[in-house]
């Protein structure tokens, strides 16, 4: 049977220090899933562990990515997922550590199937909201799922 033991809350409560000290002790690796940590250009306000704390325990997910990068919940659910069982077969106790629920939820609940949606979709609407601003896709939004609006 495998364990993942998730370490979860709000910046500087001590998640990283105490996630240390656990996979040292089960000598396992540690998965992050702070949204915010996977960005190497985001350095300040992030709470990335230090060169030190980095050096004693092997993290996955930290600045692996670039906010230029596309990357989404639905991918980080799939490369944590497929890390989990590569990282299973050889110690079956692993640690996650984070303070973005959603992340953490996309890997211990799962996500339904999205839609792969093309590229031009994206685009028109990104054109649609510097040309015509926030409050025209507000409207739309209204007019085509008010259930959702009004959330």
């Amino acid at each position: 049977m495998n364990y993942l033991i998730t370490i979860i809350g709000p910046t500087a409560i001590g998640k990283t220090a105490l996630s240390i000290k656990l996979a040292q002790h089960f000598n396992c690796d540690i998965i992050s899933c702070d949204s915010r940590q996977f960005y190497k250009e985001m350095k300040i306000g992030t709470a990335v562990p230090s060169k030190e704390e980095l050096a004693s325990a092997k993290h996955h997910f930290i600045q692996n990515k670039s906010i230029f990068d596309k990357y989404s919940v639905g991918d980080f659910e799939q490369e944590a997922l497929e890390k989990l069982n590569e990282l299973f077969k050889e110690n079956n106790i692993q640690i996650m550590v984070g303070g973005s629920g959603l992340y953490v939820d996309a890997v211990l609940k799962g996500f339904d199937e999205f839609p792969v949606i093309e590229a031009s979709v994206r685009e028109e609407i990104n054109q649609e909201y510097y040309k015509k601003g926030i409050e025209y896709l507000q409207q739309k939004l209204k007019t085509l799922d008010t259930k959702y609006y009004k959330n």
